[in-house]
């Protein structure tokens, strides 16, 4: 079979796991695609795949390492940098170290520079795969970063830590304060290349897009994929780590979007490349370890060393030293003298067990192991055969498969029962945002009022101004008091955000009518295919932005009914305790008179500019009040 039918199979199947995933909930994605590999490859006329470990590197580390640069949320990883280093290099070589004399001892046939190679592609940890089995258990979120964090560096750092194993396997010599100033001049250089390169094409990025606006969103984004080969290879060339030169790139080409906050059209393409991108090199990736594993196994057997039921046995002896060095470090390295340190002043408290326990099972390997694993050479430079490769590989494989369903079966229900947070950080940073985005748009809202103009203008644009700037108040209404004790103003925004909730999805039903009408109309040739894709383009950006508003709102709907909820018990628990006994001549509070409203306002004054909070012109009879007539036309 031809490579490009090879790579279309690959590509497809890849696609088809993940759909299927949807409707097999139970089994993690990797697991599934890599039985599907083993399956396509298991019958002697499956699919047989060779191909060149130096070019494998290549095509997979680098765009995902870049990806996971460009993506990790970087004021959380700069305010964990602690624990984050202590996993992703101390960590890394605590673990190359003890696991590699571990496996040398267990597998005495293995060479202790093959043994440490094993043990340096078993120290990254896959984030995503530990995202994608805890999504709906409840993982702390501040734990999710530094995983996140670990993962992200500790890939670059296991994988240079196999360069040095496998250049001691090559030229049989091997000096610890050599690699030790290797490794600084390695990483510190990577960095440079790859951070310098990400700011000049940012730069370049900006003045181009600044120029010309939208039109090269597809040129640019075209160009961002290929950023993360450029570094690598410029890395390399330049005799330090192209690994870390592709997450260096990918973590400033993120900071350089941050001054780029108008080109909508490209960051929506970017999104939408990378999602891409990320699904079918990790969907690649674990397909390629199924269609190796059969070829794999049968390797191990003619080796006539060890039988099916001793590979499984060392395989869950790796898999267990490995999570115990994982324990032992988290226990009495991070937790012990990292986590529990003064932040600004304020002791921070010392993990829990559970979380000890948390962090250790989530060491799930993944991606870049078995890309490490399989970009280990093939011959050495005598011609000789690669020391114990297939059973390296083979041995990785079975430790990504052990740790997916020890993670599997043990994250559930470890985090069963775990104390969360009544609002998670993320969701009330964003309503913070949204509050404060609300402000800044009433105050370009009230610039525009104050706007000379004609008699007839002025009116139509406080007419216009009135509903745009009301609809940004409605928001403000259930956003800003989410966490007042009152029950009233508590009940008042939750009964305002589920007549939210209820008419965006209205709305989304009416887009949806809309879109289908279109269809008909094309069908029945009254419009032409440019006509349909820009209607139906328009309508796509209207149904985001609906489906986005909608989630935000259930949750914050969600907090608000939490805190009625609280609100009222504390208020009943009250009530039934004895009353105060008023004194003579004390006065009794009476009923709410016309300025405690249950916004908490004044009456309106009629003569008020359209801009100030609380005042709405009566509607006429018949009239849609101007909250409804603020929104897009459906």
């Amino acid at each position: 079979m031809h490579t490009v039918e090879i790579v279309l199979l690959v590509l497809m199947f890849g696609a088809v796991s993940g759909l299927v995933s949807r409707y097999v909930t139970a089994i993690p994605l990797p697991l599934l695609q890599i039985a599907l590999g083993a399956a396509l490859a298991w019958p002697q006329t499956g699919l047989h795949i060779g191909f060149d470990p130096e070019l494998f590197l290549l095509l997979f580390i680098p765009p995902l390492l870049f990806a996971d640069g460009w993506r990790i949320p970087k004021r959380e990883f700069f305010a964990l940098y602690r624990p984050i280093l202590m996993l992703a290099l101390g960590l890394v070589l605590f673990t190359v170290v003890g696991l590699g004399y571990f496996v040398h001892w267990l597998v005495p046939s293995m060479p202790l520079p093959v043994a440490f190679a094993l043990a340096a592609v078993l120290s990254p940890t896959d984030a995503v795969a530990v995202s994608a089995i805890t999504r709906n258990l409840g993982m702390p979120e501040k734990t999710m970063r530094i995983l996140e964090g670990e993962s992200l560096l500790n890939d670059a750092s296991g994988l240079v830590a196999l360069k040095f194993a496998v250049a001691a396997v090559m030229t049989g010599a091997f000096s610890w304060t050599e690699a030790g100033k290797d490794f600084l001049w390695m990483a510190v250089g990577g960095v440079a290349v790859g951070g310098a390169l990400g700011w000049v094409f940012g730069y370049v990025r900006m003045v181009v897009t600044r120029r010309l606006g939208d039109v090269v969103a597809t040129q640019m984004v075209l160009l961002l994929l290929l950023l993360p080969f450029a570094a690598y290879i410029l890395g390399e060339r330049a005799s330090v780590s192209g690994i870390l030169a592709a997450v260096a790139a990918g973590m400033t080409t993120n900071f350089s979007d941050l001054t780029r906050s108008n080109f909508i059209s490209e960051r929506m393409q970017t999104v939408g490349a990378w999602m891409m991108v990320e699904s079918a090199f990790n969907g690649a990736i674990f397909l390629l370890l199924g269609l190796q594993l059969p070829s794999m196994v049968r390797e191990a057997m003619h080796l006539n060393i060890y039988n099916e039921w001793q590979l499984i046995g060392i395989v869950l002896a790796i898999t267990a030293v490995a999570l115990g060095l994982r324990w032992l470090w988290l226990a009495f390295g991070v937790h012990g003298s990292l986590l529990a340190v003064h932040h600004k002043g304020v002791m921070t408290e010392k993990p829990s067990w559970r979380l000890t326990l948390v962090s250790t099972l989530a060491g799930i390997r993944g991606a870049v192991t078995l890309a490490g694993a399989l970009s280990i050479p093939l011959l050495l430079p005598s011609g000789h055969s690669f020391p114990a490769r297939d059973l390296v590989v083979l041995l990785a494989a079975g430790v990504i498969l052990a740790t997916l369903l020890i993670a599997s079966i043990g994250l559930p229900i470890v985090l069963r029962g775990l104390p969360q947070p009544k609002e998670p950080p993320s969701l009330r940073e964003e309503r913070h945002a949204r509050v404060a985005a609300c402000h800044a748009a009433l105050q370009v809202l009230q610039a525009v009022d104050t706007e000379a103009g004609t008699a007839s203008e002025r009116a139509l644009r406080v007419a216009a101004i009135g509903r745009v700037a009301q609809d940004y108040r409605n928001r403000l209404a259930i956003l800003e008091e989410a966490g007042d004790p009152d029950v009233a103003k508590l009940s008042d925004r939750a009964k305002r955000g589920r007549e939210q909730v209820l008419e965006l999805q209205l709305r989304l039903k009416a887009l949806q009518a809309e879109r289908d009408e279109i269809y008909v109309l094309r069908r029945r040739h009254l419009i032409n295919d440019d006509s349909l894709r820009n209607l139906v383009t328009e309508l796509d950006l209207w149904e985001v932005s609906a489906s986005q508003r909608l989630r935000a709102s259930q949750a914050n709907v969600q907090s608000l009914e939490d805190a009625l909820e609280a609100a009222r018990a504390a208020s009943a628990s009250s009530v039934s305790a004895p009353a105060p006994a008023v004194a003579d001549g004390a006065e009794v509070p009476g009923p709410a008179g016309p300025a405690d409203t249950a916004d908490g306002i004044a009456a309106p004054d009629p003569e008020a500019s359209v801009l100030q909070p609380g005042v709405e012109a009566p509607a006429a009879a018949g009239e849609a009040p101007a909250a409804s007539r603020s929104d897009p036309p459906a």
